[in-house]
């Protein structure tokens, strides 16, 4: 059965001018699909440049090249009125839950705010009883409407960034590092609510984080970042079973194993030295500055993101095609 792309990336380059003529290359060239109902993961340690990406899909940056088609329509060459529409169908889940809601609105206000700003509800009495039902959606209830962000913890907060994220009633959920700034005993509450709201909705999700672990756990598809760049890209199973980028493959090793004799015994992938900078990358694959396998041919030539099975995706000189 053919899967219905919602989402199209095709070489999405993001770069940003910085003091003495110098260029931030957060993201250069990266590609990849969503299909409608998946979870599309993406991964990679902290300044990789996957916010960034998420940003410039959504359209809060300006590409700096490449293509976003969101069912079939260019998202960076939408006028007024097209991109009002679009983002009725994809929303965002920012990161940190303390600064991304103001704090001097009532709950109710900050969930309420989107339907206003579209005029999805022209009786007020509507639009509390969808606010309310909101609330109760992500594990809240009408009583916590009247309060303020402060008065909730970080979780509750995050849930109250889910509703309002849920109030346009979205295809789409760009969902960014949603739990790296909680609690690790909250975080499985979160994401056991997202995927509670998938099923019940229908909706697609981009989920980014830097936790392997939980991305595997909730991602039916994993893309891999490195310095800006798409390295590894295939299903959540086939990355874990059998990952084929070096770095793919340090980033796997890193994640503890839950067994003490298998732990002990397991050989880790360490890599060398410190993330270069995105300002001056490396010359041809700008992982070889890390990698434990690097070549002359490393240093010379970008290697090509080929795939190398079916679905299976990699971007390094040791496989044919890259």
């Amino acid at each position: 059965m053919t899967q219905d792309v919602l989402l199209s990336v095709k070489d999405l380059k993001r770069h940003f001018e910085i003091g003495n003529s110098q260029t931030l290359k957060a993201v250069d060239g990266i590609s990849f699909d969503i299909f409608k109902g998946e979870v599309f993961g993406l991964v990679g340690e902290s300044g990789c440049g996957k916010s960034t990406a998420g940003r410039t899909i959504l359209g809060l940056y300006n590409r700096t090249e490449g293509e976003v088609t969101f069912e079939g329509e260019d998202v960076h060459g939408m006028n007024e009125k097209d991109r009002k529409n679009f983002l009725k169908k994809m929303q965002m889940i920012f990161q940190d839950p303390y600064a991304s809601l103001n704090p001097r609105s009532t709950v109710f206000e900050i969930i309420a705010e989107p339907m206003e700003v579209h005029g999805l509800y022209k009786n007020k009495e509507d639009m509390r009883k969808r606010v309310y039902e909101l609330l109760e959606d992500v594990g809240l209830n009408r009583d916590h409407a009247n309060r303020y962000p402060h008065e909730f913890s970080g979780g509750q907060r995050q849930r109250i960034g889910i509703a309002r994220a849920l109030a346009l009633d979205p295809d789409f959920i760009i969902a960014d590092e949603p739990i790296s700034a909680l609690d690790v005993s909250v975080q499985a509450q979160v994401v056991m609510l997202l995927q509670k709201l998938q099923r019940e909705k229908g909706l697609t999700y981009l989920f980014i984080a830097h936790d392997l672990a939980m991305v595997k756990y909730i991602s039916d598809r994993i893309g891999v970042m490195y310095l800006g760049h798409m390295v590894e890209q295939t299903t959540s199973d086939k990355l874990y079973e059998n990952p084929l980028h070096p770095y793919t493959q340090a980033l796997l090793s890193a994640i503890p194993i839950p067994d003490p004799d298998i732990e002990e015994e397991r050989e880790r992938v360490i890599l060398q030295g410190e993330l270069p900078s995105p300002i001056n990358p490396p010359s041809g694959c700008v992982f070889r500055t890390r990698c434990p396998f690097a070549m002359d041919v490393c240093a010379e030539k970008k290697p090509v993101f080929a795939e190398q099975e079916p679905g299976h995706y990699v971007a390094c000189h040791l496989y044919p095609g890259s």
